[in-house]
């Protein structure tokens, strides 16, 4: 059992999933990988119980009742990777939009330096997206740049969903305060981070558009990302951030 993991919510990514699984397990160096699951009409489930009988012990998967939002997922990830003690605990997507291969640098800059918390960031270098709309580029660009005019944080891609987290640091976040589901929990979990005063930094990488399964992305999750920075920079003028005890 290694002690980074990788979690991975999925939601009908049936043309992804042992795709994806394969290339991290194929990695030089060691990662577990959860999979929360929820409840995927087209047999997503099926196809990781068949991959857990030959990746025993380093593939997990967690199932839900139904499709219950992002940020529901990965806490529902990170509570159970804090129960099995894992030191190092990623998120990142199914659909390939994030290279498995980056997961090494992610995690060279917590372990082996002093991240508390690093993201692949799309924007740190310029603008690094493939096969984007350029509409989508422009939106997803600017909303990270009308993020940080509101919150002050310094971080240059707000909404980035490809993490890595030491454990200290979920350890010291409430997570039942979380309150988003969609890509604003992106954001509130940078944030609290942020206030909590761990080190967050940055990794270039190159991010690029899925080309097998559906999008998630929906007019619901990016208002719920819009009008959820004002309200969490609205909160946080009435709350005193305080890191729970280990």
């Amino acid at each position: 059992m290694s002690d980074r993991i990788v979690i991975i919510p999925t939601y009908k990514e049936r043309e992804n999933i042992e795709k994806i699984i394969r290339k991290v397990f194929s990695l030089p160096i060691e990662f577990d990988i959860l999979v929360v699951e929820d409840n995927s009409p087209d047999g997503t489930a099926d196809i990781i119980r068949g991959l857990m009988k030959e990746f025993s012990n380093r593939l997990f998967m967690e199932e839900r009742k139904g499709k219950l939002g992002l940020g529901t997922a990965y806490i529902h990830g990170f509570k159970w990777a804090l129960k099995k003690d894992y030191k190092f605990i990623f998120e990142m997507d199914a659909d390939f939009s994030h290279n498995p291969d980056d997961l090494l640098k992610l995690y060279n800059e917590c372990a082996n330096k002093n991240a508390d918390v690093a993201i692949g960031s799309r924007y740190i270098t310029g603008v690094n997206v493939v096969n984007w709309p350029m509409g989508r580029v422009i939106m997803s660009y600017y909303a990270s740049s009308y993020v940080r005019v509101v919150t002050r944080m310094k971080i240059r891609d707000t909404t980035a969903g490809f993490k890595c987290y030491r454990a200290e640091v979920l350890k010291a976040i409430d997570l039942d305060r979380i309150k988003f589901t969609g890509y604003a929990f992106q954001i509130e979990m940078k944030f609290t981070a942020w206030k909590l005063g761990f080190n967050i930094v940055e990794v270039p990488i190159i991010f690029t558009d899925r080309t097998e399964g559906q999008s998630k992305m929906s007019k619901g999750i990016f208002k719920e990302a819009i009008l959820g920075v004002i309200r969490l920079r609205l909160d946080s003028l009435f709350r005193k951030y305080r890191r729970l005890e280990a």
